[in-house]
């Protein structure tokens, strides 16, 4: 089993219902965030990576069809590299500001917690991959700007022929046309809002967003 596609789209831009979608498509499982909280042996190779390092990607998604969300989507480059046959898949939201607004209310607001007593090596790598990504993760403009630049680097690099721009109300269309399979007759699994991933977390709900 290889990877068939590579997540490019950072968190929040819709890649838990991506993953659900692409196991229903590819029949096999997608890693996303959620596969590192099991596997705590992956946090360590995944720290080494987010900080610019090396991995064995084929044995880190041995038995996977697909990666998306972070932290994959931190690594997508060299993860593509090894899988060059991949399609990738940039996911986004709507606006920047729909991105940030899900982002600040959610995985910004689980990191700034700190870490609990049981999370503390999860953390540290999730905090050096947003470091990595935005000099000030918890700045607006700048992880905007990060947000954007990230976005306009993945469009500038891939191969229209390779590339599948996605948004979560696009469905599962440009996926299946990407993919040359059928598009399935069932509605997409639209997943994780904003007030699941926060009671998912134990964070109060929103204010706002």
């Amino acid at each position: 089993m290889t990877l068939k596609v590579v997540g490019a789209g950072l968190g929040r831009t819709g890649t838990n219902s991506l993953k659900i979608a692409l196991e229903n498509l590819l029949a096999g499982p997608c890693y996303h965030m959620v596969e590192v909280f099991p596997r705590p042996e992956h946090v360590p190779l995944w720290h080494e990576a987010v900080n610019g390092g090396e991995a064995d990607w084929e044995e880190l998604f041995s038995g996977f069809v697909a990666a998306v969300d972070w932290p994959a989507a931190a690594a997508w480059r060299p993860i593509h590299a090894a899988f060059p046959e991949a399609l990738v898949l940039l996911s986004t939201r709507a606006s920047s500001d729909e991105w940030w607004t899900s982002y600040s209310n959610t995985i910004l607001a689980t990191m700034l917690r700190g870490p609990g007593p049981d999370n503390g090596a999860w953390f540290g790598m999730a905090d050096v991959m947003l470091h990595g990504f935005s000099p000030d993760p918890a700045d607006r403009e700048k992880c905007v700007a990060a947000y954007e630049a990230h976005n306009a680097a993945v469009r500038a690099t891939v191969p229209p022929e390779q590339l599948i721009d996605w948004t979560p109300a696009d469905g599962r269309e440009p996926i299946c046309r990407g993919l040359g399979l059928a598009v399935p007759d069932e509605p997409f699994p639209y997943t994780n809002t904003t007030e699941e991933f926060r009671a998912m977390t134990g964070l109060a709900p929103p204010s706002s967003g």
